[in-house]
């Protein structure tokens, strides 16, 4: 695939944004695959904005990166929603094609998978998630490719607890749901995928077992949690946000600049760089 004649601009889009890594990711693979002219902003858009910031692009844009409250609101301004988008119903990723189309898809679901391959786990044949918020479906969604078996999801209402098992149904996940009072249950499963907001989990790292599996921890700031400290010191396994940035942001920059592969290092360690800045 050819670059995109005349498309050199990417931004991310949410609400809020400053503390966006997306940026320092992006401009670090371009940096390295030498696409000079390349920009990637940051944009504070929230639902109400999103159709007029559709209306005022032109023709030099080849993509945008999506996050909250947006993943959902762009589908009606899209001419084009991948399999992967559509079955979790969030887009994180637009790119604008020569012939003036808008395509959606969804990378957290593929990064998700990509992150745990690169620590060894290709399949499992059970896991376990904590919460259900957005990030939860699309754990979901690539637990169904990777987990034979069954998954059970620790909720803290039973409306969220309905919402998880009708999002197993749509994703053809074995779904079983749990109180969050029952949390440290999840811990005997062999992939743990935590997708709970900042501090929630804390109350739970000692409940981490003798011999753990594998966690992954989708915050990334502050790091490491409590839990994944814990888990650290006990010798399982841990991934965290950084991860799943990471790998997602890899699969945007394929996709908008139509360079591949792009440079995982090299993102990771500007991630990492910027991460240590912001705790100094």
């Amino acid at each position: 695939m050819s670059l995109h004649l005349g498309r050199h601009r990417a931004a991310v889009l949410g609400s809020p944004i400053a503390h966006s890594l997306s940026p320092v990711l992006h401009r670090a693979a371009y940096a390295e695959l030498g696409l000079e002219g390349w920009t990637y902003d940051r944009f504070e858009v929230d639902e109400a904005a999103l159709p007029g910031f559709f209306e005022g692009l032109d023709g030099s844009w080849a993509g945008l990166s999506l996050t909250m409250p947006l993943k959902r609101a762009v589908v009606p301004l899209l001419d084009e929603v991948s399999v992967t988008a559509a079955a979790v119903e969030a887009v994180n990723t637009v790119v604008f094609t020569d012939d003036g189309r808008r395509v959606g898809d969804n990378t957290d679901v593929p990064g998700l998978i990509a992150a745990l391959r690169e620590r060894g786990v290709e399949e499992t044949g059970r896991a376990a998630v904590l919460g259900a918020g957005a990030t939860a479906s699309s754990a979901l969604a690539a637990l169904g490719r990777i987990c034979s078996g069954e998954v059970t999801v620790y909720v803290r209402s039973e409306a969220r607890a309905a919402e998880m098992r009708q999002w197993g149904e749509r994703l053809g996940v074995a779904v079983t749901t749990a109180d969050w009072s029952r949390a440290a249950e999840a811990f005997t499963a062999p992939l743990v995928i935590a997708t709970t907001p900042a501090g929630t989990t804390d109350a739970l790292a000692d409940a981490v077992p003798e011999h753990p599996g594998t966690l992954f921890d989708v915050l990334y700031e502050p790091w490491p949690t409590r839990l994944a400290a814990a888990w650290s010191a006990r010798g399982g396994a841990v991934l965290g946000g950084l991860d799943l940035l990471v790998h997602q942001a890899v699969l945007q920059v394929e996709r908008m600049t139509g360079r591949a592969p792009a440079p995982l290092a090299a993102m990771r360690a500007a991630g990492e760089a910027a991460l240590a800045a912001r705790t100094h």
